[in-house]
């Protein structure tokens, strides 16, 4: 039941179409010409018959359309078997020049069977139109025809709408080029467009082929009027039809309107409209119009700004996601400055992460002191990317920045970490390199949980730490109770160790030996391309050049680079 503004635009509509047929109807009555003559008017003069009547010929060229004067040619039976050509006018002449331009016009005319000259007309209903036509005495068709003619440019195909009449004791077979009817039909159908003219004065409608199926209609359905319409379309569409019909009756130009047709689906049509003018300058007479079904493109559209909203929403989550891990990283990951000097070491890191997600990831290093005068150096992978494995990285650092306190080994310190990470759940899982350095004996003592090993660089060459007993432990966070050993490294003057991350070496099917060797040379290569100097900032443009040479588009996780040098501390070595 349409609301109390619908039922006022709906009775607007139709007070406007009801004003406009008093309008018409007013008009005719004043304008309306006197059709009956005068009692004392004269008879007009009869018209003299003509002296000649025209010949067959003459009537039969005077047909606008292509035609053939046709003789039956009877079997025993009774039955047509064939129909000679006796006479053509010229419209079929120059139809045959046209369709047929390499043909000799003489091999066509002259009385010659149908069937010789246009073979597959046999199989095509014309054979069947000609034997009723002559059996019946009644007209046969239109009725659509497709044939081909053979010639020797190749075969042309012929498309027509051919109608049969008796004429006499011969037939007219004439035909219209084209399938008009079906081509409008198909032309309609395709861009799903009709038109339509209604009467103002009298509620008439003239549609095109198409009209009911583009609104929607059965095609037994009475044609709408105007105020048909008016109550078949939704309340949200009645605005804007009064808005058309408005601007073409009453300022008499042309406008549109969006019409939605409620139903299973609901159909939107478009409606775009003329004036028809009863005289120039006068009143409007009736509304011209063209519909065109446009509730596929309509879905399209809207799908479309769904999608775009969609892509928005996602957008800026993500780019809140982003603010927030990065703000969150800055706020947990280190720059590194001088504050390792007095230890003997220098420290730089380089990190790029993984632009495919919020664009950052669960690496995560650290190098901070430690009560008992000595330094924890640590770098970590934790599983996942954006949000949820910083995270993970900020809750491991911190667990181990607070267990390191206890002055524990590294060993022991593992394995707190990975039950901490277990405790934490199946998705808490990690790798990393934790290590202790022990400034009074230049001593790196570190473990391994399923993470790439450290490499040393040491006289240009680029070497991997050796695996402490037993091989790399596990991942943290993946069994309950793992025990980890440690290894230890003495580092000379010069020496760097490189701690990274696998999404800097990892390639997609790649063999792990592999990416450890291309690191390794790469870590060689760079050191040759670039002397890392005396200074932190030498040693962080080496870290820049050696990310550089491994980093590219084939990357597929965020990686990290953690290079620590050894230097001669000021003043001498720490004593303890």
């Amino acid at each position: 039941m349409p609301d109390a503004r619908a039922r006022l635009e709906l009775g607007a509509i139709k007070g406007l179409l009801q004003a406009q047929r008093r309008r018409i109807r007013s008009y005719t009555r004043d304008h309306r010409p006197d059709l009956e003559a005068a009692p004392d008017a004269p008879s007009p003069a009869p018209v003299a018959s003509p002296s000649v009547s025209p010949t067959g010929q003459q009537v039969l060229d005077a047909l606008p359309v292509p035609a053939l004067l046709l003789t039956p040619v009877l079997g025993d039976d009774g039955e047509i078997v064939d129909a000679l050509c006796a006479s053509h006018n010229t419209a079929a002449v120059a139809y045959v020049s046209e369709r047929l331009p390499e043909s000799a016009l003489s091999r066509w005319w002259g009385t010659a069977s149908l069937y010789a000259r246009f073979p597959s007309l046999r199989r095509t209903p014309v054979a069947g139109m000609i034997n009723r036509a002559y059996r019946e005495r009644a007209s046969q068709g239109p009725e659509a025809v497709e044939w081909v003619a053979g010639d020797a440019p190749g075969p042309v195909r012929l498309v027509a709408e051919v109608r049969v009449s008796p004429c006499g004791d011969q037939l007219l077979l004439d035909w219209q080029p084209g399938n008009l009817h079906r081509m409008a039909t198909a032309a309609q159908r395709l861009v799903r467009t009709c038109w339509a003219e209604w009467n103002l004065g009298d509620d008439g409608v003239e549609p095109s082929l198409g009209f009911r199926q583009v609104l929607g209609l059965a095609d037994d359905a009475p044609l709408p009027t105007l105020s048909d319409v008016a109550d078949a379309v939704t309340a949200d569409s009645l605005p804007g039809f009064y808005q058309m019909l408005y601007d073409v009756i009453l300022r008499k130009r042309t406008a549109d309107c969006t019409l939605r047709m409620p139903g299973r689906i609901d159909r939107i049509t478009r409606l775009t409209a003329e004036p028809v003018r009863i005289a120039p300058g006068s009143l409007v007479w009736g509304v011209r119009a063209v519909l065109t079904d446009v509730t596929a493109e309509q879905r399209r559209r809207e799908s479309a700004r769904r999608a775009e909203r969609e892509v928005l929403h996602q957008r800026r989550q993500a780019r809140t996601l982003r603010e927030v891990a990065e703000a969150l990283r800055e706020a947990v990951l280190p720059q590194f400055h001088d504050e390792l000097a007095a230890y003997g070491l220098q420290a730089t890191a380089v990190y790029r992460p993984d632009a495919r997600e919020a664009g950052v990831g669960g690496d995560w290093y650290k190098a901070r002191k430690l009560p008992d005068d000595r330094l924890l150096i640590a770098l970590g992978d934790a599983r996942g990317h954006g949000l949820s494995a910083v995270t993970l990285m900020a809750k491991l650092r911190y667990a181990l920045a607070g267990l390191a306190y206890t002055e524990q080994p590294v060993e022991q310190l593992a394995y707190w970490l990975n039950e901490t990470a277990c405790a934490d759940g199946i998705e808490s899982t990690a790798t990393a390199v934790i290590a202790r350095y022990h400034p009074e004996r230049q001593l790196l003592r570190w473990v391994c949980a399923g993470h790439p090993c450290p490499a040393l660089v040491r006289d240009g060459r680029a070497t991997s730490l050796p695996f402490p007993e037993g091989g790399p432990g596990l991942p943290l966070g993946v069994l309950p109770g793992t025990c980890y050993t440690a290894a230890e490294t003495s580092l000379r003057i010069g020496d760097i160790v490189l701690m990274y991350s696998d999404g800097l070496t990892e390639r997609r099917d790649s063999d792990p030996d592999l990416d450890t060797r291309r690191f390794l040379e790469a870590a060689e290569s760079a050191l040759r391309s670039s002397d890392p100097g005396a200074d932190r900032e030498g040693l962080h443009a080496y870290a820049e050049n050696l990310v550089a040479r491994l980093d590219g588009p084939h990357r597929a996780d965020d990686a990290t680079l953690l290079a620590l040098r050894r230097v001669a501390p000021p003043g001498g070595a720490r004593r303890h």
